[in-house]
């Protein structure tokens, strides 16, 4: 009976991976193993979305393939145009005119997520910005990204950018795949700059085991974003989590993804509960990129929220300053009383001892 019981919650698990709650919230979540194209969970993967920074990781792809065909080399300098210095942030922010290398660009493109060192890349790698978004373009048709449009190189604020999560897996895998000499770009958790250390937005990197990559994403419409990347025991798992209403919220649902994938495994192989990312069903449904501003608290989404977010705050904080005054005063109340006590004791035993 214990045996039998045993497997009917490992079988709940491989069944049941996230909770409703969890599932409404998040909007699309893929769970994904690239070396054997397998999909270990999925939710609305083909809901078009506005990828904000993820764009960086095509960004690196192209950037990738012009080291690989020799146009440029990890030691080729890129200039700060008036265009890239005018970004908005997160940037690196240099002036107009300052130079930096390839590998540089790279590390602040990935880690840091510099919005100005896009605009600076795609115009000194690609033969001019446009050209290099039309390589951006291909490059995503090559892959099989069906749904994707890239209009810029950073993934600020444009209706025209739009992935999904089928499309982002796609991308996550191919970047390791073709490039595997620059996985350390996606591992980096910082990156120095001069006398700045700057830390990486993906704090999986930090607290999740096995966790080596890959690269975060926000703007307002599309709330926050993930593709993170995980290895134990020789096994690959990539996951995408797209609309968390919180940083926060985007690690959790990115770690328990990855947490179920490499737990209940062997039991998804064993019952055939997997399907490759191209047997998935492709969605039909004609939607435009869903924005979730209305739901993010931030004071430049929707202040609004955002200040009734604060005061839920500051009332929790105050419960909880209270509930330790609380404590206190009766941790010392006790003391007293047992001093008390103790006191009254000794006096008792003195008095017998005469």
């Amino acid at each position: 009976m214990r045996a039998l019981a045993h497997i009917a919650i490992l079988l709940s698990l491989v069944l049941t991976p996230l909770s409703a709650t969890a599932r409404a919230e998040a909007q699309p979540l893929l769970l994904y193993e690239p070396a054997t194209n397998k999909v270990l969970y999925a939710h609305d993967i083909d809901l078009p979305w506005h990828p904000a920074s993820l764009t960086k990781i095509m960004t690196a792809y192209v950037v990738f393939k012009a080291i690989k065909d020799g146009k440029i080399t990890l030691k080729s300098k890129i200039a700060i145009s008036k265009n890239a210095n005018e970004a908005q942030p997160s940037k690196l922010g240099l002036p107009v005119g300052a130079q930096i290398s390839i590998d540089l660009a790279l590390k602040t493109l990935i880690v840091k997520s510099a919005n100005d060192v896009a605009v600076a890349l795609a115009e000194g790698v690609g033969g001019g910005f446009d050209d290099f978004i039309a390589q951006m373009n291909a490059t995503a048709k090559r892959l099989g990204m069906t749904r994707t449009r890239f209009v810029n190189p950073n993934g600020l604020p444009a209706d025209e950018q739009v992935t999904t999560a089928r499309d982002l897996a796609k991308l996550a895998a191919a970047v390791r795949r073709d490039f595997p000499e620059y996985s350390h770009y996606w591992s980096s958790p910082w990156v120095r700059v001069g006398r700045r250390r700057l830390r990486s937005h993906n704090s999986l990197l930090r607290t999740l085991d096995g966790a080596d990559g890959m690269k975060t994403g926000f703007i307002c419409d599309s709330g926050f974003n993930i593709v993170a990347s995980a290895e134990r025991d020789g096994r690959s798992l990539i996951a995408v989590v797209l609309g968390a209403t919180t940083s926060h919220k985007r690690t959790i649902r990115a770690a328990n993804l990855i947490e179920h994938g490499f737990q209940t495994y062997d039991w998804k192989q064993l019952f055939n509960t997997t399907r490759t990312l191209d047997a998935v069903p492709i969605s039909t449904a004609a939607v435009d990129a869903q924005s979730i501003r209305q739901r993010i608290p931030v004071g430049s989404c929707n202040p609004r929220l955002a200040r009734r977010v604060r005061a839920r705050r500051r009332a929790r904080a105050r419960r909880l300053r209270k509930l330790r005054r609380a404590h206190r005063r009766a941790v010392k109340r006790a003391r007293t009383a047992k001093s008390k006590t103790n006191a009254g004791a000794m006096k008792n035993s003195s008095a017998s001892g005469g």
